[in-house]
């Protein structure tokens, strides 16, 4: 049950203290994209994202979209962000994450990812030892396959102490 337990639970990418993960080394962030920076339904982000990716970036962070959605959804959301971005991720496996973590020449002590599933962002940033963080879905709209997947993390959650995931340092 370990692998889909995260380090740190908040609200919302409002929510996480970017100054804290800086000052314990975390160099670069990814972000997933559907229901954790956008609606799952939305094709654009708000100016409130873009204004949290710029105070990102200015405190020295790098971050990344990392999704499982094809090119074309992330694009566009990536280009009005200014950041990278990576599709067609797979998550849960780890073979993006650890191309990514080489790409970029970091360590995996580095690398955080925000997410709002735990059987994708949260278990795929386990299995390759980088530091984890939910959120809470910003829509109750999910496409199909994540539906399937909230009926399981429901039960997960509910053993899981989700109020005592507060680890930010490494």
């Amino acid at each position: 049950m370990n692998i889909f337990v995260p380090d740190i639970y908040e609200d919302s990418i409002y929510k996480v203290d970017y100054s804290r993960l800086y000052k314990n080394n975390i160099k670069v962030v990814l972000f997933d994209l559907d229901n954790t920076i956008i609606p799952a339904n939305v094709k654009n982000a708000s100016i409130d994202v873009k204004k949290i990716f710029d105070s990102i970036k200015k405190i020295g962070m790098k971050p990344i979209i990392f999704s499982n959605s094809p090119k074309g959804r992330i694009k566009k959301v990536a280009d009005y962000l200014d950041v990278d971005f990576v599709y067609l991720a797979c998550k849960p496996l780890s073979f993006k994450f650890k191309k990514l973590i080489k790409k970029y020449n970091l360590k995996n002590k580095e690398v955080a990812i925000i997410g709002d599933q735990l059987l994708t962002d949260i278990k795929g940033g386990n299995n390759v030892g980088i530091k984890t963080i939910l959120v809470k879905p910003i829509s109750d709209y999910d496409s199909y396959f994540t539906r399937f997947n909230r009926k399981k993390e429901k039960k997960m959650i509910s053993k899981i102490d989700i109020k005592g995931c507060n680890n930010y340092e490494m």
